[in-house]
């Protein structure tokens, strides 16, 4: 599998060089004081790490339980077990880090709780739900974020247990329905999508950290953001994240998404990518 890998770091990011700018762009805005070198560093390693990623994307696409388990293991499941114990859904927040799309097949069978994605789906429609249907093929529900409002509501009134998997670090649409805070160097918008149904419905939100043990071997490690949301002051969650994932970045900033246009949305609008801004009135 990481032959096929290999090809494509050499072919598609080194010869092609695959958003090779925006991913240049983005290191250097974020890491100010490093040097040319260390920069170069980073991104050579961030490109073979994508190339894992494609490949493992794949994979998971077909893979069987014990062949997931094998390569992503729970280090902590009792910080989460003890909330199903007591009847409680929580929220796991996290980030295009390391690998996640094998924490979306594999959550439902992973965890006591009922497992819920929450993301955007993709463009092509006929693509789009072959993949939710190889991703939900082991129980994990996939919910586009227009109907999540509804899937909170019903299993909340039917009392089931759920773990919603929540990555906020996508860019949001709209600049004046975002929380704002400085994130690795940048004037930053987050989602707070998380924030409000945990602060709504009184979930725990939990950080789950990918770490890549080795090549092709993954762990995950829970950390507790906040057990009471609904005591907690508005957008102290989302700004706790926000922290909680830059330190993560910094420590391994090569396992970033890098090579997405995180920062096209300005207090005014969004920044095309011709370059202009598209002004988003309020």
């Amino acid at each position: 599998m990481y032959v096929i890998a290999d090809i494509i770091y050499l072919v598609v990011c080194r010869l092609l060089g695959y958003r090779r700018r925006v991913v240049r762009d983005n290191l250097s805005a974020s890491f100010p004081n490093k040097s040319k070198k260390e920069l170069r560093r980073i991104e050579r390693r961030f490109y073979r790490h994508l190339s894992d990623l494609l490949v493992e994307g794949f994979f998971n696409l077909f893979a069987t339980p014990p062949q997931i388990k094998k390569r992503y293991r729970i280090a902590n499941r009792q910080i989460i077990d003890r909330y199903y114990e007591n009847g409680q859904s929580v929220i796991l927040m996290s980030a295009h880090y390391n690998n996640w799309e094998y924490m979306v097949s594999s959550l439902n069978m992973q965890l006591l709780h009922h497992g819920v994605g929450v993301g955007k789906p993709l463009d092509n429609k006929s693509i789009a739900q072959w993949v939710t249907r190889r991703r939900t093929r082991y129980g994990t529900e996939v919910v586009d974020q227009t109907d999540v409002r509804q899937c909170f509501a019903y299993y909340d009134s039917h009392r089931v247990p759920c773990a919603y998997m929540m990555l906020s670090d996508q860019s949001p649409s709209n600049p004046h329905k975002s929380y704002w805070t400085n994130f690795l160097n940048h004037d930053t918008a987050f989602l707070y999508g998380a924030e409000h149904f945990a602060r709504k419905y009184n979930y725990p939100v939990l950080f789950y950290e990918v770490k890549k043990v080795r090549r092709g071997r993954y762990e995950v490690v829970f950390s507790e953001l906040c057990t009471n949301p609904a005591d907690a002051a508005p957008y102290s969650i989302t700004q706790a994240y926000a922290e909680h994932l830059e330190r993560i970045i910094n420590n391994r900033p090569e396992y970033w998404l890098w090579s997405h246009r995180r920062w096209k949305l300005t207090h005014e609008g969004r920044i095309l990518k011709n370059g202009t801004l598209k002004i988003i009135k309020p």
